[in-house]
């Protein structure tokens, strides 16, 4: 008689209980959602391309150079020469990396720097610094460990994550609409003692449009819920290199403010902006920062130096200048622009469409991405435009004519 463990034994050789990834990668490809990395050869407004090498190493030969309107380096700072050097005399004097947890022997005086302009810069008592924006996120809002999390529908995945591994109850409102908000937390019991937490972006990357802060916390104050806003978008590009939390003056309303260093910053991480007890919290709970090596010297040096331009110097200036001069001449030719600020999106609403539009303009020498499901709504597939600080306004100007003739070949 066969035993039980025999019968096992067979039954675990017949089974394969791996992964089939290749049919998941063809199957990505026949719904129109396979990627490839493109390669770029430097991080500037004008940059060269190559295919995706898979293991080898990217081959750009006599590829020409294209203009980028796809970067999140909006004012044009990552191959700034005040920022490359104090990263390289960091790297000289500190080291290359923190080689070890903040919480160890990572912590070192250009982190702290970084983290008091932070904290003046947004108005908080403090700032602390993780290795990425996304692991800020997380982190915090798993370690705030709130009842309930009500979420912007249009929230970025970081967020989403955050809620998830919190454990906490997640309610997601309509996108931008404080009523909706409101209705969401009258619908929950008057008298319950749940921890409420409302989170949402500041300036949305797929629609370039603005949360309404304000209103937002107004129905937070109305319920005693506290409130958390991811600037990463935002951080660098408005006055004093604050945020739409300082333009609108909701500093001392709103409890969490979050950011990255990644975006106009130029280098590499992320942040949180808050009351001294807060950001203690944090540095004993975030696990995403307790359990990670502290965000590399050189990284948090570049940051500080991008930080002291964007509120000092006419970067600012120069982006909003060229923001402008291409929302005006899109619009001129008919095109349906969405948002108010600093990310440019161009309606086009089918998704073949979009993407033939997109390729028009890189044989234009105009490197711009068709954005498509399931990253925005069906039918809302859309060119995303992000100009830089550092783009000319004959830049600018051929960009818009690329978008003229690749209208008159579709």
């Amino acid at each position: 008689m066969t035993n039980n463990r025999e019968k096992r034994s067979r039954l675990a050789d017949r089974t394969d209980r791996g992964f089939d990834l290749e049919a998941r990668i063809d199957g990505r490809k026949e719904r129109g959602l396979r990627r490839d990395l493109t390669p770029v050869e430097s991080v500037s407004e004008r940059s060269r391309y190559a295919e995706d090498p898979g293991a080898d190493q990217p081959v750009f030969g006599k590829r020409t150079e294209m203009m980028v309107f796809a970067s999140n380096n909006y004012l044009g700072l990552a191959t700034d020469e005040r920022v490359q050097r104090a990263a390289s005399s960091v790297a000289d004097s500190i080291g290359t990396g923190a080689g070890a947890s903040r919480l160890v022997t990572g912590d070192t005086p250009v982190h702290r720097a970084l983290e008091r302009d932070l904290a003046e810069s947004k108005g908080t008592e403090r700032a602390l610094v993780f290795s990425s924006g996304y692991a800020a996120n997380v982190g915090t809002i798993t370690a705030l460990d709130p009842d309930v999390v009500f979420s912007d529908a249009y929230n970025h995945a970081s967020i989403v994550d955050g809620c998830r591994l919190s454990d906490a109850e997640i309610v997601v409102y309509d996108h931008c609409d404080a009523t909706a908000l409101a209705d969401a937390m009258a619908d929950r019991a008057p008298d319950s003692d749940e921890s409420w937490l409302v989170v949402t972006d500041s300036v949305f990357s797929m629609d370039g449009d603005v949360a309404p802060l304000g209103a937002v916390c107004n129905v937070a104050e109305r319920y005693g819920a506290w409130v958390m806003v991811d600037e990463a978008h935002a951080t660098g590009v408005f006055e004093d290199g604050g945020g739409i939390v300082q333009r609108e003056g909701l500093t001392g309303r709103v409890h969490v403010q979050l950011g990255t260093l990644s975006k106009a910053l130029a280098a590499q991480g992320g942040f949180v902006a808050a009351s001294g007890p807060v950001i203690e919290h944090l540095s004993n709970t975030a696990r995403s920062f307790v359990f990670s090596t502290g965000l590399s010297p050189p990284a948090a040096a570049a940051a500080r130096t991008a930080l002291s331009i964007a509120r000092n110097g006419s970067r600012r200036t120069q982006l909003w200048d060229n923001v402008e001069r291409l929302r005006t001449g899109l619009e001129s030719l008919g095109f349906d622009v969405l948002g108010t600020t600093h990310i440019v999106p161009v309606l086009i609403g089918n998704r073949t469409e979009a993407m033939e539009l997109a390729t028009h303009l890189e044989e234009a020498g105009i490197i711009a991405p068709a954005i498509r499901p399931p990253t925005v709504p069906d039918g809302t597939s859309r060119i995303r435009l992000a100009p830089m600080a550092t783009h000319t306004e004959r830049d600018v100007e051929q960009c818009v004519a690329a978008f003229e003739r690749a209208e008159e070949k579709r």
